[in-house]
């Protein structure tokens, strides 16, 4: 049986990480979003921002993770499905976002391993926190949600937008899809 890579993404303070948490504790398989990770990292070498102050840093080590994380999904060759936190073609969307320019081989890595199905999770007001990591306004959080539709279907993928609702409602969407098409 050959592992689905599936990627639940959206933009920030949409319930992606509530929501992975909650497959993760139904018993599937998921790889956590690093991008917090890098952050931390970075502010512990006294940069607040790294995304803002050097893009293409923190994009290229975004990227290298997620790819770690895609090459991972050999670990779980008896998993049928492999939930990520967010993608590859996360880190151009976002550079689209930004209107910086990055290295042709990011569009390469994202364009060559290719994940099985995409769910976006859009904007949702109501549940939008900004933190120390999250400094994006609700605006932007909508306007990142756009670029990151139009990120993955350059790419050529099909995208899922799931509906807003509990985590349970939002869990069963994507399982009942999958389950339709695998």
């Amino acid at each position: 049986m050959k592992t689905k890579r599936i990627v639940i993404s959206g933009g920030p303070g949409s319930g992606k990480t509530t929501l992975i948490s909650h497959l993760e504790n139904s018993g599937y398989a998921c790889l956590h979003e690093i991008s917090r990770d890098v952050i931390r990292e970075a502010q512990k070498e006294g940069i607040a921002q790294l995304f803002l102050e050097n893009p293409i840093l923190f994009s290229k080590k975004l990227l290298e993770g997620r790819l770690a994380q895609f090459h991972s999904a050999n670990e779980y060759d008896a998993t049928r499905f492999l939930f990520y936190d967010r993608g590859m073609p996360d880190v151009t969307a976002y550079m689209d976002y930004v209107r910086s320019h990055y290295p042709e081989n990011f569009s390469e890595v994202c364009q060559t391993h290719r994940y099985d199905a995409i769910f976006l999770l859009p904007p949702w007001e109501a549940i939008y926190e900004q933190d120390n990591e999250r400094y994006e306004s609700f605006a932007e959080a909508e306007k990142i949600y756009r670029f990151l539709v139009e990120g993955y279907q350059k790419y050529g993928y099909s995208v899922y937008e799931v509906p807003v609702g509990s985590v349970e409602n939002r869990s069963e969407y994507i399982l009942s899809h999958l389950e339709n098409s695998y």
